[in-house]
Formats: structure tokens, C-alpha cells, sequence
């Protein structure tokens, strides 16, 4: 493995490409180019620590470190026994292997992926006379397994847990937003720490969470205990320290405020819970307050929720939509706010024409990410203002 010029793909959501490779060029990735759910970069060992320990929008991190084309299972099982897996872990660690499997020769994933084991553990059989063990729920070392068509790549998977896992969740609400997916859309709506910013059905606290590690710049795996690469025969543990402790020496002031209201009493303890475990009590505020009875008292301000849709919360959606839409009109004037929903005609209720629609997933909820835009008096006016 050259650890000066490493290859890397970094994954993520559907949606989030563009943001993702802002971030990773902003932390000087090299090379950077933009593929469906990833984004793909070089950079030195340095960098895989700091983009894992930082980048806000990166579910996972692989390096590729074998690629070949097979066109039968003996070819591949071949090509993987030949393979010098002792370079990259020890006959004493564990494994595990994650597979995606495109291709009309290697048709089952399970299958190549119990190929692929055998092969690294006869593999040390032969060479060393034993044998690593096959761990699925924490394995020292993550393989990764691609094949495309008869292109195969294998890659090591430098996060271990999933990146989403931040850390800072004890508590969640009926589906809470993924942290990847909270972050991305914070940053898509242009939120970068000046101003006050509202999560007005806030739920477990998530996007509250994200939008105060944005404002401090906190690095988004500040409390994380491990990851994938600190297994890695190549761990300089003294490089990773030298980079969280600059990283951590980048965090920053925050004068505005970070406010989240809810009406659910379980919910305003499952966010006030995840706040503290967050440490962000000094800078969250979480009311219980319904959101429609509630009035414009944060300037300037941007919104950004998550609103329940009916796949998850039983509600009577365009009631519900409409009365979102009369408090953004009533009471939220000179307000940019944003939400996520799946429910694409109990929006058309809000009443309001989005300025902005944007698809992502929520898992598997296709949704739409909405902006809106509310002046006082109308847009008419406000034209006719700016021409006098």
C-alpha cells in the first residue's frame, strides 16, 4: 500500500455527491471526482485519518488494494488465494467481508463472499499453517468486496462502524434522521454556523446535534472511540493524534442560537438526552412548544426540519401540511425554511411553491428536500420595491 497516494472512495447518500466533494476538497483531498453515492479522491495516510475523523457527509471510507478480472468462480477463488493478504492484517485478527455484486457470472453475493473467505483463509493456512477467524460484528479488518460484470475490486474499509454512528446517540424517536443524511441537508440549505437556526418538530435532537457541530466546527467523529484503520498494519497512532489535536484546536465560537421545539414530552426527552450526551447543553435549547402556535422570535433565522410522514407517524397529512404552511405565511415572515418528506401530495398543501426541491433517500423513503422562501407581503411587491 503506497501511503502517499493512496486511492479512496469515499460513500454516501444519493443527493449529497456535491457536498461530500466540497468537504473532502476543503480537506485537501487530490483529484477529486464525483461518482453516484461516492466520491473518489487521492491523498496520503493523513488524510484517510482526517477525512474519517471529520468529513460530516461520508458513510464509509474503502481503499482499493487488488483489482483483476475473473471469468469462472475458479479464476477467482485463484486470483484471491494467490493474493498476499499477510501485507495487509495478521493471521491473528478477524475479518469480515461486505460484498456488492453486479454481474451475470457471479450472480450471488453470499456466495463470491464465502469464495473470498476461503480463499484468504487457506490462503494463511498454507503460508503461516493457521487460520484467521471470520468475525461479522467486530472484526478487526474490513474487506470490502465490489464485482462489476468480471471486474472485481477488493477494498479495506478504513471506518469500521458506519459513519453515521457518531457517537453522541443514546436515545432515538419513532424514525429518527440519519446523521450523514442530517448533515448533508444542513449544508444543502446553506447552514454554516452564522445566524440562528430552529428545529421546529425536532424530535430526537439529531439535526439540532448536527447544525451545533457545524457552528463550533466540531469534527464530526469527536466521540467516536474507534475506527477501521487503527487495525491496519500501517497505524502511525502518533499521526492520528497529531491530526485530531489540530483539528480539535479549529473549533470556534458560536454566538447565535440552536433551538428545537417539540410537543411530544418522550420525544423533549430523548433530544435533551442525546444533547447532553453531546455535550451541547450550553448551546441547544429545546422547548416543548407547538410549533403552530409559535411565533418568529430568533433573527435572522433558518428552519430546517423533518416533518412525520404517515410511513412512520400516524397523521391526517394535509391537515397537517396546511397548517405548516398557514404558520410559515402567519407568523414566519423573512424566513428561509426547509423540510424532508415523503409524502409529495400532502406538500402541495402547504400552500406555498418551493423554491427549491431536491430528491434524496431517507433509507428507502424517495423524499424531497423543499425550501421555501417566506417574504413579508409578496414577492410582487418585493420586485416592484427592488426596481423603485
Amino acid at each position: 500500500m503506497d501511503i502517499e497516494n493512496l486511492q479512496i472512495q469515499i460513500k454516501t447518500f444519493f443527493g449529497l455527491e456535491q457536498i461530500l466533494a466540497e468537504e473532502i476538497k476543503k480537506l485537501g483531498g487530490r483529484k477529486v471526482e464525483v461518482k453516484n453515492r461516492a466520491v473518489n479522491c487521492e491523498g496520503d495516510l493523513g488524510f484517510l485519518y482526517k477525512i474519517n475523523y471529520s468529513a460530516r457527509t461520508a458513510l464509509k471510507i474503502l481503499v482499493p488494494i487488488h483489482q483483476f478480472k475473473a471469468f469462472n468462480q475458479h479464476q477467482f477463488y485463484d486470483r484471491l488465494f494467490k493474493f498476499e493478504w499477510d501485507e495487509f492484517m495478521d493471521v491473528d485478527q478477524s475479518f469480515s467481508i461486505d460484498a456488492t455484486v453486479n454481474s451475470e457470472t457471479f450472480k450471488h453475493s453470499q456466495f463470491v463472499t464465502l469464495k473470498m473467505k476461503d480463499a484468504i483463509v487457506d490462503y494463511f493456512q498454507e503460508k503461516h499453517k493457521r487460520r484467521p477467524n471470520v468475525e461479522t460484528r467486530t472484526p478487526d479488518i474490513k474487506f470490502h468486496l465490489h464485482i462489476d460484470r468480471e471486474l472485481v475490486m477488493i477494498s479495506m474499509d478504513s471506518s469500521g462502524d458506519a459513519l453515521f454512528k457518531r457517537g453522541y446517540r443514546r436515545e432515538q424517536g419513532e424514525a429518527p434522521i440519519n446523521e450523514v443524511l442530517a448533515s448533508g441537508m444542513l449544508q444543502l440549505a446553506g447552514w454554516d454556523g452564522k445566524g440562528n437556526f430552529l428545529d421546529p418538530m425536532c424530535g430526537s435532537g439529531t439535526l439540532l446535534i448536527e447544525a451545533a457541530m457545524i457552528a463550533l466546527d466540531l469534527p464530526a467523529q469527536i466521540f467516536r472511540k474507534r475506527f477501521g484503520f487503527q487495525n491496519w498494519k500501517n497505524y502511525d497512532a502518533d499521526l492520528f493524534s497529531t491530526i485530531k489535536e489540530f483539528r480539535i484546536n479549529r473549533v470556534r465560537q458560536f454566538d447565535g442560537k440552536i433551538v428545537g421545539y417539540d410537543i411530544d414530552a418522550r420525544m423533549l426527552n430523548a433530544a435533551r438526552m442525546n444533547v447532553e450526551a453531546a455535550e451541547m447543553e450550553d448551546v441547544i435549547e429545546i422547548r416543548k412548544q407547538n410549533f403552530f402556535d409559535s411565533k418568529k422570535d430568533l433573527f435572522p433565522l433558518l428552519m430546517v426540519f423533518n416533518p412525520p410522514y404517515d410511513e412512520r407517524i400516524s397523521i391526517n397529512d394535509d391537515d397537517f401540511y396546511k397548517k405548516i404552511g398557514d404558520t410559515f405565511k402567519t407568523n414566519y415572515p423573512n424566513t428561509l425554511a426547509w423540510l424532508i418528506s415523503s409524502d409529495l401530495e400532502a406538500v402541495k398543501k402547504i400552500g406555498l411553491r418551493p423554491s427549491r426541491k431536491i430528491k434524496l433517500f431517507n433509507g428507502k423513503l424517495e423524499t424531497r428536500f423543499l425550501q421555501y422562501e417566506m417574504y413579508e407581503g409578496t414577492k410582487k411587491i418585493h420586485k416592484l420595491e427592488d426596481k423603485s
